[in-house]
C-alpha cells in the first residue's frame, strides 16, 4: 500500500478555500481541514504555527482566486474593457458569496478617512490607470471616476451578497453602464460620453 501523501500548505490552503466557498470562514479550524484532508491536525501545525499566519497566507491565496476569477470574466465575457472590474465583482459577490464577504466586506484591508488612502492599494492605482486609458480620462480625473464607480459597484456587490437584492446580469450591466456614463459625462463636461456594455 503507497504511503499517504504529505500534507503541505498548498493541500491545507485549497481544503480552506473549499471549506470557504461552501460554508464561510466562520466554518474553517483545524479540525474541518483535517477532515478535508483526511488527516489528522499535527500537519497543518507542522507547516502554520498557528490559525493566524494561516489565515494571512489564505488571504493572499484567496485574493489570487479572485483575480483568476477576474481575468476568466474578462476572457469569456464580451464586456468592453471599463465594464470588466464592476461587473465581475457583482457576480463574484453573486456566485462566490462566501468568499466576497470575507475578501470585501469582512477582511477588506481599507480603511478610507481621505481619497487617497484607496489609492495606497497599488492594484487600485494600477487599475486606475488602465481604467484612464479605457475611458480617454486624465489619469488624475480617471482615478475619481474609478473611485465613485468602485464605491456604487460595492455597495451593488455587497447588497447582492447579503441577499438584498438579487439582479440578473443584464439589469447589472445596465445599472453600472447608466452610473458611468453619467460619471463620464460629467467629467467630459457634456461631451457624448456614453459607453456600451
Amino acid at each position: 500500500m503507497p504511503p499517504a501523501a504529505r500534507v503541505n500548505r498548498e493541500m491545507i490552503l485549497n481544503a480552506v478555500l473549499d471549506i470557504t466557498r461552501k460554508d464561510g470562514f466562520e466554518a474553517v479550524n483545524a479540525r474541518s481541514i483535517a477532515v478535508r484532508l483526511n488527516s489528522s491536525t499535527r500537519p497543518i501545525f507542522t507547516c502554520y504555527k498557528n490559525m493566524d499566519e494561516l489565515k494571512e497566507d489564505f488571504l493572499a491565496f484567496a485574493y489570487e482566486y479572485y483575480e483568476k476569477y477576474v481575468a476568466e470574466y474578462e476572457n469569456s465575457a464580451h464586456t468592453s474593457p471599463p465594464f470588466v472590474l464592476p461587473l465581475s465583482y457583482v457576480r463574484f459577490a453573486r456566485e462566490e458569496t462566501c468568499l466576497f464577504r470575507l475578501l470585501f466586506v469582512r477582511d477588506m484591508q481599507m480603511n478610507m478617512t481621505e481619497i487617497k488612502n484607496f489609492y495606497e492599494e497599488p492594484d487600485n492605482e494600477k487599475r486606475a490607470r488602465l481604467f484612464a486609458e479605457n475611458t480617454g480620462l486624465e489619469v488624475d480625473r480617471a482615478r475619481v471616476v474609478f473611485l465613485d464607480l468602485f464605491l456604487y459597484t460595492h455597495g451593488v456587490a455587497v447588497l447582492t451578497a447579503a441577499g438584498k437584492i438579487s439582479l440578473d446580469e443584464k439589469s447589472v450591466e445596465q445599472m453600472i453602464s447608466n452610473v458611468l456614463s453619467a460619471f463620464l459625462r460629467q467629467e467630459k463636461m457634456g461631451r457624448n460620453a456614453d459607453v456600451q456594455v
